[in-house]
């Protein structure tokens, strides 16, 4: 099978990729005091600046959206400095770069939120999952439901985040609305029993999103706004019980908004692709934009899904980890580097910055 085409330069926007292949979001948990990112993080982006497109680690866009430990965010003037040393390193080795913007809702602990509070969600649902905090992983804390007037500033702290990406020199924003975090809590009917204008109804349930969506493309951009969805990933213990009628309307309304991309983790995140019955070629069809494909892809399966047009970008997520010079090796067929799984989370320079490339290996 030919992998020519995912080697050549795609239009996404006003942007021009070097290539289809995108590293996904991943977090690391390495953000310095104030939850700033670290010179090694500099570092780490511009090592994989290869990708057509790289997607930052999960950023909160407010102290309240923090659910994990030492993950970085983008609401202060520390924080802006810290991602710009970032983006201007990923920019001189010629990469793109786009922060992907959350809040983690219930997916918290009351150690990591201000004054330590609840966390916040859809309803008072406790999700059974843990969260990292105190250098391991504890079980998450009882949330509280949100106030619907205190949503609209759920809303503005998006929006406000998306103008310090602009500020930081990212090219862009996405907007995590999957994976259990706040605004897939909203969306899914296992995570929200509202019974207001944010409850109940498939539209009502997509409100937020629609909302938090249409107020960052009006802050940068439509053609500069992505979105995250999983429509039938259980990660963090949510479920829904008939998601295509939800992401299908989602979808549509997303359309009407016009944003650039539609980044869709097809299956059970990091688990298996066929988790539950759902049609990806119909949703990928139904978006007018670009369609971002991830879970479980290999180079065969992306060259034969573009193919056949299933998609147009690519996420690979730890496959970057271990090879930061991930494209070459797909280019040359030469062998991927396996990962430390006990450098994943937290710590500093090893397992982080150090794994070779070909031309270090090398040249040893």
């Amino acid at each position: 099978m030919s992998h020519t085409t995912l080697f050549q330069p795609y239009a996404l926007g006003p942007l021009t990729l070097a290539n289809r292949i995108v590293m996904a979001p991943l977090t690391r948990n390495r953000a310095d005091a104030g939850l700033v990112p670290s010179a090694l993080a500099a570092t780490y982006y511009a090592q994989r600046a290869s990708a057509g497109l790289i997607i930052s680690e999960a950023t909160q866009v407010s102290a309240q959206a923090q659910g994990y430990q030492d993950t970085p965010g983008l609401y202060t003037q520390d924080q802006i400095k810290g991602w710009r040393n970032v983006t201007d390193a990923v920019h001189a080795q010629g990469g793109r770069i786009f922060v992907q913007l959350w809040h983690v809702g219930r997916i918290s602990h009351v150690d990591l939120q201000p004054g330590g509070a609840a966390p916040v969600s859809a309803s008072a649902i406790r999700a059974q999952t843990k969260t990292f905090v105190h250098n391991g992983f504890v079980e998450v804390s009882e949330p509280r439901a949100l106030n619907i007037d205190e949503l609209p500033g759920i809303v503005n702290d998006f929006r406000q985040a998306a103008a310090n990406a602009m500020a930081a020199g990212f090219d862009g924003v996405e907007i995590h609305g999957a994976n259990g975090y706040l605004l897939e809590q909203f969306i899914k009917d296992g995570a929200n029993q509202r019974t207001d204008a944010y409850g109940g109804t498939i539209e009502n349930r997509a409100r937020l999103l629609l909302e938090v969506t249409a107020a960052v493309a009006a802050e940068i951009g439509a053609d500069r706004t992505g979105v995250r969805i999983s429509p039938v990933s259980p990660a963090n213990a949510i479920s829904i019980s008939d998601p295509q009628p939800q992401y299908d309307y989602i979808v549509d309304q997303l359309n009407t908004l016009g944003i650039v991309y539609l980044h869709v983790v097809e299956g059970a995140t990091g688990g298996p692709r066929d988790v539950a019955p759902f049609d990806f070629v119909g949703l990928r069809r139904r978006f007018k934009g670009t369609y971002l494909a991830n879970n479980g892809y290999d180079l065969d399966l992306a060259a034969a899904h573009l193919a056949d047009g299933k998609a147009d970008l690519f996420a690979f997520g730890r496959a970057f980890i271990s090879n930061p010079d991930l494209v070459e090796r797909f280019k040359t067929g030469a062998p991927l580097a396996a990962l430390n799984p006990a450098t994943l989370y937290g710590g500093g320079a090893n397992g982080y910055i150090d794994y070779p490339t070909l031309r270090d290996a090398r040249a040893l």
